[in-house]
């Protein structure tokens, strides 16, 4: 069952364009939050295209990167997220200076 972005108040990003943002229950406390393409492939059989963004214990008011679709990785400031990814960039000091 898809739902809105709008059940996490503290969700801030703007889907990308074409793209539209789903949350979904993923367990207990726990949604997760998938970034789907708006379009349609030949190879998915017109079917949905969706990445995982990551996930969100609403009891803690926690955001977290994925493992992967099924395991939840480590807690995230959601400044630090972007609005593809909750995933963090791994970037030198040097890198880091100029974001």
């Amino acid at each position: 069952m898809a739902m809105t972005t709008k059940l996490i108040p503290q969700f801030k990003h703007q889907p990308p364009e074409g793209m539209h943002y789903e949350v979904e229950e993923h367990g207990r406390n726990v949604f997760s939050i998938w970034s789907c393409y708006d379009r349609e492939f030949d190879y998915n059989l017109g079917k949905p295209v969706r990445c995982i963004w990551g996930f969100y214990d609403y009891k803690k008011c926690q955001f977290y990167a994925p493992v992967n679709s099924k395991q939840i990785g480590k807690p995230v400031e959601f400044r630090n997220t972007r609005n593809y990814t909750a995933m963090p960039l791994k970037q030198t000091p040097l890198e880091s200076a100029f974001v």
